[in-house]
């Protein structure tokens, strides 16, 4: 009996010792990073709602999203489709102090926010740009983005490409890439297809991601880095994104591409 105890004893401290050695290897979390913290008092903020803050951690993981894309308060940042604006929100709180923050595509539902919810520098660029024959159309963007050339840090767009036929796609991944500083940042994320699948009723809410990095490949841009931040493992990509299985919670890729500094 003596012996088992010792036994016991001896292998719960040598357990405690490897515990103890790990966690002083481990040391203390690293701080975080000055854009995480600006991000997290915009998350705070009053302008949010309880329905945007529900999404934060489990869906949309807007810090480590963001620190992803390389956002800085000092930049100039361009978001395609707003749509509702939650992103919008924390950009526009993010870039008010130091940065130049605009929307475009789509941006007039957005638009009349911007005033309201206080942003001093947001500006909603979509005066030049017309909607054509729908969200899907190639006439959706005529004229760019409404912005000097070589004058942007980043550009955004999340859960939005999949709306826009080739051909308009590609007229706007021209118009990011003329608009992008050499080495700004293309970040998009958006819910991921089966590659070659063709389209259907379940599946136009969803875009190949192959063919999104041969876009921008096309266009310019050289496919820098992926994360799998919203990476879904009970997501089979067989129905669309809006049924109850699925939505807020589909499968999405998570793209950085980047403007050649040369």
């Amino acid at each position: 009996m003596t012996h088992s105890l010792l036994r016991r004893g001896g292998a719960l401290i040598i357990a405690l010792g490897l515990i103890v050695g790990a966690q002083a290897q481990m040391g203390p979390p690293a701080p975080k990073s000055e854009i995480a913290q600006r991000i997290e008092k915009a998350l705070a903020s009053d302008l949010r709602t309880a329905e945007e803050r529900a999404r934060d951690a489990r869906e949309r993981k807007p810090v480590q999203t963001l620190e992803f894309f390389g956002l800085q308060s000092n930049m100039t940042v361009v978001e395609l489709v707003p749509g509702a604006g939650w992103y919008t929100k924390i950009l526009g709180h993010v870039l008010d102090e130091q940065g130049k923050f605009h929307v475009a595509i789509g941006a007039n539902r957005t638009a009349p926010r911007l005033k309201e919810w206080g942003f001093k520098n947001a500006v909603a660029i979509d005066d030049k740009l017309t909607t054509g024959g729908g969200a899907a159309s190639e006439d959706y963007l005529k004229q760019g983005l409404g912005l000097p050339a070589n004058s942007v840090d980043l550009v955004l767009t999340f859960r939005n490409l999949h709306n826009f036929e080739a051909p308009a796609r590609t007229k706007i991944n021209k118009a990011v890439f003329d608009a992008l500083k050499p080495g700004g940042v293309f970040g998009v994320v958006d819910h991921t297809r089966r590659h070659n699948e063709p389209v259907s009723k379940e599946n136009w809410r969803r875009i190949d991601p192959v063919i999104v990095i041969k876009e921008a490949l096309d266009a310019g841009f050289v496919f820098e880095a992926f994360s799998d931040l919203h990476y879904r493992p009970d997501d089979e990509l067989r129905y669309d994104t809006q049924r109850p299985s699925v939505a807020g919670y589909s499968d999405r890729f998570t793209f950085k591409f980047r403007k050649p500094a040369k």
